[in-house]
């Protein structure tokens, strides 16, 4: 159920970053990484390949360095989602780190208060 937490939020994540320019499967990774997420090509991979069977992104393939690359980059749906998503968010955060009065919870970032 952990996993299934982060997954989301990978998504979420890639939606933004496919709406701002196409990206591709290394390059996601890497993202991800320095966010500390810790996913591999076996996990990425089918994500973007049912997201964009969902239809939340289209890709292209482009010769790069004599090699194959597939770019996605997010579709009216993808951005729809990014927004209605990005609102939850917006709730959530509010929610979950901020007390009363607007300011931030002690705490973990009000995570554990």
């Amino acid at each position: 159920m952990f996993q299934d937490f982060f997954i989301g939020l990978v998504r979420i994540h890639i939606l933004h970053h496919a709406k701002k320019e196409p990206i591709y499967g290394a390059w996601m990774m890497e993202e991800l990484r320095q966010h500390g997420y810790k996913i591999g090509p076996g996990t990425l991979y089918p994500l973007l390949n049912s997201m964009e069977k969902r239809g939340f992104l289209d890709s292209h393939e482009e010769v790069v360095d004599s090699k194959m690359r597939r770019y996605y980059c997010t579709t009216p749906l993808g951005v729809d989602t990014l927004k209605d998503a990005c609102a939850k968010i917006g709730v959530l955060v509010n929610e979950v780190l901020r007390d009363s009065n607007g300011g931030v919870k002690e705490g973990e970032l009000g995570c554990l208060a």
